[in-house]
C-alpha cells in the first residue's frame, strides 16, 4: 500500500531521515538513503513523498520512497503567531508550531547536540516532549 507524507528531516551525509505520515497521525517513519527512488538532494524537509512501509527491527521503515509530483505543488502550512492582545509586561511574541514542525525542530536539536543518538532514541525523546507541549498548549493541532 502506497502512503503519503512529508520529509521531516533527511541527512545526506548520514544517509537517513524521517517521514511524517499524512493521515495516520502515527509515529514518524525511518527512511534510509538506499530506499530513495529519486536523487537524495530532492529529499529536504517538507518535501511531499509517497512510500511503502514495513516493520523494521526498531520500528516502521519506509521503502520505495519517491517525491510526490502532484503534492509537491501544495504549499507548506504557515506557522501561526500568537496574536498581540495588548500590552504585556515585556513579553515577546512567539511562534506556536504544528506538531510536525516542533518534531522537526527537536530532531535538528538532538542531532546537532548529541549526534550519536539512535533513531529510536530520537523518536522516544520527541514523543515525550510533544506530550509535554500538548499538555501546555504549545502546539497547533
Amino acid at each position: 500500500m502506497v502512503l503519503s507524507g512529508r520529509i521531516l528531516r533527511f541527512d545526506e551525509v548520514r544517509g537517513y531521515g524521517f517521514i511524517v505520515p499524512d493521515k495516520s497521525g502515527g509515529p514518524d517513519v525511518f527512511v534510509h538513503s538506499n530506499e530513495l527512488l529519486d536523487e537524495k538532494s530532492a529529499f529536504t524537509a517538507g518535501t511531499p513523498v509517497e512510500y511503502e512501509v514495513m516493520e523494521g527491527d526498531r520500528g516502521l521503515k519506509a521503502f520505495n520512497v519517491r517525491v510526490s509530483a502532484a503534492r509537491a505543488r501544495q504549499a507548506e502550512p504557515p506557522r501561526a503567531a500568537i496574536a498581540d492582545e495588548g500590552p504585556h509586561d515585556d513579553e515577546e511574541m512567539c511562534d506556536v508550531l504544528h506538531s510536525a514542525e516542533l518534531s522537526h525542530e527537536f530532531t535538528e536539536l538532538f542531532l546537532q547536540t548529541v549526534p550519536e543518538l539512535t533513531g529510536a532514541q530520537i523518536v522516544k525523546l520527541r514523543e515525550s516532549l510533544l506530550v509535554l507541549a500538548r499538555k501546555h498548549g504549545w502546539l497547533i493541532e
